[in-house]
């Protein structure tokens, strides 16, 4: 009767904090007065499987600290701490002694875990999360209740919390996306620095009246769902598993869900090799298929379409990429504009330039009926407009900068 009261314990409490980070799951304890460097045999500190580490991997010219998944072919990183500082040398330190510090080169303590409570010791446990304990075995920090761009088996996204993605693959600062589990029980991918409303949405899950009882959930098979903690039913499944799938899986796959670099959030699985190693990963689910159609995928007046199955950022008419090293940074106005005359564009000056199967995700500052030649002359002379979007015999105006410009796939 004891062993099934702390098995619901756990399952209650996976609903409520996203994990059961208790004593019994830790097997190998990290003791005060341990520490890591990068360049050393004792740059990590793995699970007690093997699956996952904690400690410093190379990051551009130096070094983050972090959480990975350990694979036979690649590593792969979950969690970065302090994801927006500067790459570390090799003469940083990592040190845990009451709490959680990183020494810089210069000396420098920068905190990575902050707790009010003193830590006693600290565990790197098998479901990828990073725990601390006090001196009474409570938990009082760990890594699932702090996720960057990822959340992990029996990880919990919850209300108000948001996975960031990184800037690319190799580099896990934070990135242009965001993906919200909001108060109204909608999971909703913005760009950052964007209002929480439909206007800059991507994607959603449009499930709503959950308030502060919903929450993003991934389970060990794999199914990835929102959940109403009050029940601890699942209300909405992003991605399933079936019941077959639960049998046959036996804990030889991982999964992780991640919001990509590209703005598109996944659920990926590392089944493993015949050694026991997990593989490269395999996509299970997608939220999005099309890169283009993730708001801010390319930045101001350029434009998302594909080339040979790629999406690319190319520059509209009339400007040039603003950073030809990153093409998703936008672009700017290669012309000097020449001002207004009595409220319209000098237009011996400015053409306009037409192109097919566009669309756009501004508002526009007025929207008439016209012809597709009235439109294209209206725009010419008006002095606030940047482009003219004709659709079904309605010209709708737009100024400069031009936001979320894709070509149409469809066409």
């Amino acid at each position: 009767m004891a062993s099934i009261s702390f098995i619901f314990f756990c399952l209650f409490t996976l609903f409520l904090i996203g994990s059961c980070a208790d004593e019994k799951n830790c097997s190998q304890r990290i003791n005060s007065g341990s520490s890591l460097s990068p360049i050393t045999h004792n740059n990590s500190w793995p699970s007690s499987s093997g699956d996952f580490e904690f400690g410093f991997y190379r990051q551009g010219g130096g070094f983050a600290i972090g959480i990975w998944l350990v694979g036979s072919e690649e590593t792969t990183v979950v969690w970065t701490a302090n994801r927006d500082y500067p790459p570390l040398t090799v003469n940083a330190t990592h040190v845990f002694t009451d709490k959680l510090l990183l020494i810089t080169e210069q000396g420098q303590e920068i905190l990575i875990a902050n707790t009010t409570r003193t830590a006693s010791f600290a565990c790197m446990t098998d479901s990828g999360n990073f725990v601390l304990y006090d001196g009474d075995s409570d938990v009082i920090w760990e890594s699932f209740e702090h996720p960057t761009d990822t959340i992990l088996e029996g990880q919990i996204l919850p209300v108000r919390g948001q996975l960031f993605s990184s800037i690319s693959e190799s580099d896990h600062s934070t990135g242009r996306f965001r993906l919200k589990m909001q108060d109204d029980g909608n999971l909703v991918l913005y760009p950052v620095n964007t209002e929480d409303t439909y206007i800059f949405a991507s994607w959603a899950t449009n499930v709503f009246g959950g308030g502060f009882k919903f929450h993003l959930y991934l389970s060990t098979t794999g199914l990835l769902s929102i959940i109403n903690t009050t029940t601890s039913n699942s209300v909405h499944n992003l991605s399933g598993a079936s019941t077959s799938a639960a049998d046959n899986n036996q804990n030889s796959s991982t999964y992780r869900a991640t919001l990509d670099a590209d703005g598109i959030f996944r659920l990926y699985s590392h089944a493993r090799d015949g050694n026991g190693k997990l593989r490269a990963p395999t996509r299970v689910w997608s939220a999005l298929e099309n890169p283009c159609a993730v708001k801010g995928f390319c930045g101001l007046d350029s434009y998302c379409t594909y080339y040979d199955a790629q999406p690319n950022c190319v520059c509209l008419p009339g400007t040039d990429f603003a950073d030809p090293s990153s093409r998703t940074s936008g672009c700017l106005t290669n012309y000097t504009e020449l001002g207004c005359r009595h409220g319209k564009e000098n237009t011996s000056f400015y053409y306009i330039t037409r192109m097919e199967n566009m669309v756009w995700g501004g508002l526009p500052y007025t929207r008439e009926e016209m012809t597709v030649e009235e439109c294209s002359k209206s725009c010419l002379k008006d002095c606030n407009c940047g482009a003219a979007l004709y659709k079904t015999g309605l010209c709708a105006k737009q100024k400069h900068p031009l936001i979320y410009v894709r070509r149409d796939i469809r066409e």
